[in-house]
């Protein structure tokens, strides 16, 4: 089918005038706020509630035939009570009432007998959020399971060229979410998003056995997906581009990071100065906040209202209100990423951060990935990194890797089986540049990085 006839056909589906979201919502709220005056009743200072609806349609594809049609609707409501600085919490999956007043016992059994911790509480109110703006999340894709068979067999079939020997599949997704965050403050936040996703991966055979590589779309509005096809076309370019690798002798060099991995660096500087690895004292970067770890030309910000964002909210886990704010500016380190608890911890406030980084947008350079291989002259690519040789304590960074070898800006031979190591706080401070090559399938929007140099070794 032509792109054209695609997005005709999935513009069609996702038309919301009939959807029923919003009255959901507020069913939500009510048993919500009702649960909150149950556990005051039950003796509990303060409470908190927690609650949501997922749905989804997730059908894959495999040579040509069905393979899996899976509908979901998970249901999920958690209790959490205080009595002064102790905390209890349960959780059921059941909005039936004897499950839920079973629920709220056992939320009011724990907080008894467990022991106090000055630190424990709810959010401070002064921070709570009190506007909640459209963010632009809401678009159910209301697809046909028979819909997504024939897109699932398209994007695959356009995967299957020459040299594609076969197929691990490809998949489509489609996906709802509603939820409630409620406190006895008299706070109450609704939210509803959606999220969809095409993929598709696929098998090579070279000299050495098979290679295996994928593409995949995230996006919130189905409107927003590419041509179908250039799903599995992507996947197949990606697979064929692996034959033949080879690994590489022991070296210093640049390292270039593809847009995908590069955001798991962001990512580590997250976890670096994020309240539980620093109230613990177990990240590299304790005591860093107003001291350079980037480079000047590097600034980040955190921005949760994003429209469409990846993860764009009006208020975090703890219904503290979301806004931009830099986590890094000129190189130095702003701030750290805080919920209520371990600013408590530390003697901080909330940054709005309970649940973790909302989008985080990198400064880019102009240039494209074309321009960055050209910038990295003679180095390695890497495309995938694999592992868990990261420590956040020391900064310790050695991970399995595969990618590409580049000679004088141009790509000279894959590689595989290979080691990247160095210490995150090097790789940070020597920062070459980033590229504009921004892959928005993630909240940790960054292009390409460009890393001065790392340890390279064969596996």
């Amino acid at each position: 089918m032509e792109a054209y006839a695609v997005n005709q056909s999935i513009a069609k589906q996702t038309s919301d005038s009939a959807d029923d979201s919003q009255t959901q919502l507020d069913t939500l709220a009510t048993l919500a706020e009702d649960v909150i005056r149950r556990c005051r009743a039950a003796g509990a200072s303060e409470a908190e509630i927690g609650t949501s609806i997922d749905l989804g349609l997730n059908v894959s594809v495999r040579m040509g035939e069905v393979e899996t049609i899976e509908h979901t609707r998970d249901r999920s409501f958690g209790v959490t009570v205080y009595f002064g600085k102790r905390k209890g919490s349960a959780s059921t999956a059941d909005l039936q009432p004897d499950s839920i007043g079973k629920t709220i016992e056992q939320a009011c059994a724990i907080a008894r007998y467990t022991e106090e911790d000055p630190y424990t509480g709810l959010a401070d109110p002064a921070r709570l959020a009190r506007q909640f703006p459209d963010l632009d999340l809401w678009h159910p894709w209301q697809i046909a399971p028979e819909e997504a068979i024939r897109l699932g067999i398209e994007i695959e079939d356009a995967g299957r060229i020459e040299g594609i020997s076969n197929s691990e599949g490809a998949s489509v997704q489609a996906g709802e979410s509603l939820s409630v965050y409620a406190t006895s403050q008299g706070f109450t936040g609704k939210e509803r998003g959606t999220r969809h996703m095409l993929s598709c991966a696929l098998i090579a055979e070279d000299a050495a056995g098979m290679q295996r590589d994928y593409w995949y779309e995230s996006v919130r509005s189905a409107n927003d997906f590419p041509d179908a096809a250039t799903i599995g076309r992507k996947a197949a370019e990606r697979t064929l581009a692996r034959r033949n690798a080879r690994q590489l002798g022991t070296r210093d060099c640049p390292v270039l990071f593809a847009p995908e991995v590069a955001r798991g660096l962001i990512g580590h500087l997250v976890s670096a100065v994020s309240g539980g690895a620093l109230y613990r004292k177990a990240s590299f970067l304790l005591d860093h906040m107003g001291k350079k770890i980037l480079p000047d030309f590097v600034e980040i910000v955190e921005r949760p209202q994003l429209r469409r964002g990846q993860n764009s909210a009006a208020f975090d886990a703890e219904g503290v209100a979301t806004k931009d704010s830099d986590l890094i500016r000129g190189g130095v380190l702003q701030r750290y990423v805080l919920g209520s608890y371990s600013a408590r911890k530390l003697g901080l406030q909330s940054t709005g951060n309970a649940g973790g980084i909302h989008n985080l947008v990198v400064s880019t350079g102009t240039g494209d990935f074309a321009a960055m291989l050209k910038r990295l002259g003679t180095g390695l690519v890497v495309t995938e990194v694999m592992g868990q040789g990261v420590s956040i304590i020391t900064g310790d960074y050695s991970r399995g890797a595969s990618g590409f070898w580049v000679e004088n800006g141009q790509v000279a031979y894959p590689v595989e089986e290979i080691t990247i190591a160095a210490n995150l706080r090097d790789m940070f401070t020597s920062i070459v540049a980033i590229g504009a090559d921004v892959d928005p399938r993630s909240h940790i929007l960054t292009g390409s990085i460009l890393v001065g140099r790392m340890t390279v070794a064969g596996s």
